[in-house]
């Protein structure tokens, strides 16, 4: 399955709850999948440009696939990262270089969020590409 092909398929599945807020809160769900647990945190891994305090650990698994975990200090901004994570998560790098995110807008998210979390959210985006550019 490919990226586009995967992001088509969440963004289905979570339009499936017609509450837009409900849906955010189901986001947590995404969450124990792709922690970074407390004592692998590191300072070099906070994501600039987010209010709460964002984790972000990249990684490629042996067969070259991208693979992310993630923390926050806010429940919220947790499951929105974590909806993140999962979304690129064994994905060639390619791919997570190019295919922006349009669950935002899919899913109704960016008008239940405001400017303010939907900058962090470009800002951990942009991690993750400058990542993946580099390991492609």
């Amino acid at each position: 399955m490919t990226l586009k092909e995967k992001q088509a398929e969440l963004i289905d599945d979570l339009n499936l709850i017609e509450n837009v807020q409900e849906r955010l809160a189901a986001l947590s769900s995404f969450i124990p999948a792709v922690t970074l647990p407390e004592e692998e945190r590191r300072e070099d891994q906070l994501v600039p440009g987010c209010v709460s305090r964002v984790w972000l650990d990249c990684a490629l698994t042996p067969e070259g696939r991208s693979h992310f975990r993630c923390a926050a200090d806010s429940p919220m901004v947790a499951g929105l990262v974590a909806l993140l994570c999962h979304l690129y998560t064994d994905s060639a790098p390619a791919e997570v270089a190019v295919v922006e995110p349009e669950i935002w807008s899919g899913c109704s998210f960016h008008k239940a969020l405001s400017p303010t979390r939907l900058n962090g959210l470009a800002s951990m985006r942009q991690r993750m590409r400058e990542w993946a550019a580099a390991s492609s």
